[in-house]
């Protein structure tokens, strides 16, 4: 008997397996198993026409290295809440904000200081210069000297002129010109006659100079404003040994507080006169002005600028001195170019019995010398 015979009846006896109606998750065509995570399928999913391309453009089997595989990590840098540039501009905004603030502290500080007249303000028509330049007329009067009611010290500082420098022309008080509407007479007179209009309106018609703008402070004012600034007097270096109003002044370097640098530059009773007391008034502006430069002055000038306009009685806007006064300050006094009037070789002694005794000046000499420094 055959092998295959030997098992026959095995094969005979064994009944067919009968195929069950249950559902068979292997046979059914349909169905297909959900993944265990649907987000990692569907990014190989996402991926193999991407793979696909891979190994159509790389035959040898070797990656592609600018596929994503190929890529290392990139590191994920931490951006920077203030680069250095935006904190050095918050610096400077900052300390802009805080100049203006101690400017008005001060300002209101001089506002309310009961201890000293207050200067009214006037009436004035100021008129901008044919060349731009914003001309601002400065007085400075003592109410309690003998000329009160005249104006002790007379300038005009340009600014915004051609040359873009400023500039200060000093006029001697006993100059002699005509005034509009009165006799002709002393330049100071001009103030006691019709205030600080009728002091532009002279300068207008004797030198040709248009003034936008006036300041006028009182002395008394000039003394507090210097104590503010310079706690410790202002460096100057005497041109002579003086006694004034029981103050002492040796000639040399020393530092003198704001009513003994008043007085220094109001002394006029020597042979020089009004020519003297104009050099050391310059003199004391070029100290106090390169003195601001000082780190320690700087902080205190805007309260100081302040309680200098609370002081005085002027028309210049706010917003004008906020835009020129920290250039003016950084230049310091070297930087102001100065000019005085009458200019040398152009005047000579003269009395008249209403005036007393003036300076009477070559009118077109001055007159031209005035319109060459300003540029106009």
């Amino acid at each position: 008997m055959s092998r295959v015979d030997r098992y026959k009846h095995i094969h005979d006896k064994a009944k067919p397996v009968e195929e069950k109606n249950k559902f068979n998750p292997r046979k059914e065509k349909n169905y297909t198993e959900e993944p265990r995570n649907s987000h990692y399928n569907e990014q190989e999913t996402l991926n193999e026409p991407n793979q696909q391309f891979e190994q159509n453009n790389n035959p040898n089997g070797h990656p592609n290295p600018l596929s994503k595989k190929g890529k290392k990590p990139k590191k994920i840098r931490k951006k920077r809440r203030f680069s250095w540039p935006k904190r050095i501009l918050l610096f400077f905004v900052l300390l802009l904000v805080l100049a203006v603030g101690f400017f008005f502290k001060g300002k209101s500080y001089a506002e309310n200081d009961n201890s000293l007249p207050k200067e009214a303000l006037e009436t004035f028509n100021g008129v901008k210069s044919e060349n731009g330049a914003n001309n601002i007329l400065i007085l400075g009067s003592d109410t309690r000297g003998e000329d009160s009611g005249r104006a002790d010290t007379i300038m005009v500082l340009q600014l915004d002129g051609p040359s873009k420098k400023p500039k200060l022309i000093s006029f001697m008080r006993d100059t002699f010109v005509d005034i509009p509407g009165y006799d002709a007479n002393k330049i100071n007179a001009s103030y006691a006659l019709g205030g600080a209009d009728l002091v532009r309106q002279t300068l207008a018609e004797n030198f040709n100079i248009q003034c936008r703008y006036y300041a006028k402070v009182d002395f008394q004012s000039f003394e507090k404003i210097i104590d503010s600034m310079f706690p410790s007097g202002v460096k100057m270096d005497a041109e002579k040994e003086l006694n004034l109003d029981g103050v002492d002044i040796f000639k040399g370097e020393q530092k003198m507080d704001g009513h003994t640098l008043l007085q220094y530059a109001r002394f006029r009773k020597d042979e020089e006169g009004d020519f003297g007391r104009v050099r050391r008034q310059q003199q004391v502006m070029t100290a106090v002005m390169s003195q601001l430069k000082n780190p320690l002055a700087l902080l205190r000038t805007p309260e100081s600028l302040g309680r200098l306009v609370g002081y005085m009685s002027t028309d210049v806007p706010t917003s004008f001195m906020l835009k020129n006064g920290p250039s003016l300050i950084l230049k310091g006094g070297s930087g102001i170019e100065r000019l005085t009037i009458p200019v040398e070789n152009s005047w000579s002694n003269v009395d008249y019995d209403y005036a007393g005794s003036v300076l009477e000046i070559d009118l077109a000499t001055n007159q031209t010398a005035v319109q060459n420094f300003l540029g106009q």
